[in-house]
């Protein structure tokens, strides 16, 4: 029988005390905070991380969110929307800034950064490669903890906002070189896809991953006689099954891969470049020897480019013509549908907001989530993300070892 003791020491028979540390853990309360939405004035960023339905969500849970004006526009919701849902309207960024969590699309400004008040956590997009020394130091003396959803994982491994903008990318890929070859944008005036009695369209794919994957996927089903190129067998088998037809594959052999280009109507570099420095598989000598008017979209210019006569264009200029090929170079693909793309970051951003909410706060949601630590990369003010260390020779320390000293 477990026995102890009242304040004057006598022994109570059936009572039980359990350890403080393990009523903490079975007490687990509800944390409200307060998020604020930055908006994005760089005019190459349309989409936007919560969505009004998503605020509505996160408001009945008792969370306060906080949006700058104007901040949804570029996703075409207005300011009306956002305030009908539940978010505060803020014409002051400063005071968007002062907020618990800070959500943005694109990485914070150096401005922004100035603004914010310290302690807080950010969750917006990084390439990591493409911060300089500077933006890191500033969280860093902020004390913020900072998230990228670029490398933020789910419990199986999968990075669940990359994967949908690369689903988005891809298919958009293919749309995109249909508006190009045809005669409103003086292509040479042909149907991507195939028509009876007509010869198909021939569609280069360079990556078999989850851009690639969907690329195919449309151009097949639009009728087009479909190529893919990837160096990983594992890549190319995956792709097959999920299509469930057969279409014509190869790893890249430099002959093999310009024979291709020479009779293609499409090319698409849908390569997934892992240290974000030009991975050129398509040469200059290549392109000039491609048909007249065909017309290249190089989805991996956002990491450097696969094509060596892409340069990167923006969505008011997305186009440029060089030894008679289309070049389609924008980076950010998936901003150019920003409402679809906005959706599908709000559902997940606004899931995992949820999660810290239950789990009562930072710290507990970090240690339970171990698919969310890949994607932090500062953590109160702390470099954790090695990679970034080395780069900017910044001193960094392991997530895991940090926690476990909480």
């Amino acid at each position: 029988m477990v026995v102890s003791s009242d304040k004057t020491g006598t022994f109570i028979k059936g009572t039980v005390l359990m350890p403080q540390e393990e009523m903490l853990e079975i007490k687990k309360e509800h944390k409200n905070f307060k998020i604020g939405i930055l908006s994005d004035k760089s005019g190459v960023e349309h989409r936007v991380p919560l969505a009004p339905l998503a605020v509505e969500q996160l408001v009945n849970e008792g969370i306060e969110v906080l949006i700058e004006q104007g901040a949804g526009s570029g996703a075409n919701f207005s300011d009306r929307q956002y305030s009908e849902y539940g978010a505060q309207i803020i014409s002051k960024k400063s005071e968007v800034a002062k907020c618990d969590i800070i959500l943005k699309v694109m990485p914070l400004t150096e401005d922004e950064i100035e603004l914010l008040s310290g302690n807080q956590v950010i969750i917006t997009s990084l390439h990591s490669n493409c911060q300089n020394k500077e933006y890191y130091t500033s969280l860093i003396k902020k004390r913020i903890t900072a998230i990228a959803f670029d490398t933020m994982q789910d419990n199986h491994g999968i990075n669940p906002i990359m994967r949908s903008m690369s689903e988005i990318a891809g298919r958009s890929s293919i749309l995109i070189a249909a508006e190009y070859m045809s005669n409103v944008h003086n292509g040479k005036g042909e149907m991507l896809g195939g028509l009876t009695g007509v010869s198909p369209t021939e569609v280069v794919i360079i990556g078999a991953g989850t851009a690639g994957t969907y690329a195919a996927k449309t151009a097949f089903d639009l009728g087009a006689f479909v190529k893919v190129f990837d160096n990983s067998l594992s890549n190319l088998d995956k792709l097959q099954k999920d299509l469930g037809v057969k279409v014509y594959t190869s790893t890249i052999h430099s002959k093999v891969l310009n024979n291709a280009l020479k009779t293609a109507d499409v090319v698409i570099g849908a390569l997934r470049i892992r240290d974000m420095k030009p991975n050129i598989i398509i040469t200059e000598d290549m392109v000039k020897q491609m048909k007249n008017n065909s017309v290249i979209v190089d989805i991996s210019i956002d990491q450097g480019g696969i094509v060596e006569t892409a340069k990167a264009t923006t969505h008011k200029n997305p186009i440029y013509t060089k030894h008679g090929v289309v070049h389609y170079c924008v980076p950010n693909i998936a901003s150019r549908v920003s409402r679809t793309a906005s959706y599908s970051i709000s559902n997940i951003i606004a899931a995992e907001l949820m999660k810290m909410q239950v789990c009562g706060g930072l710290n507990h949601y970090l240690k339970t989530n171990p698919g969310v630590r890949t994607g932090v990369y500062l953590y109160n003010g702390i470099l954790t993300d090695e990679h970034i260390g080395i780069l900017h020779g910044i001193f960094s320390k392991d997530i895991d070892l940090l926690l476990a000293a909480m």
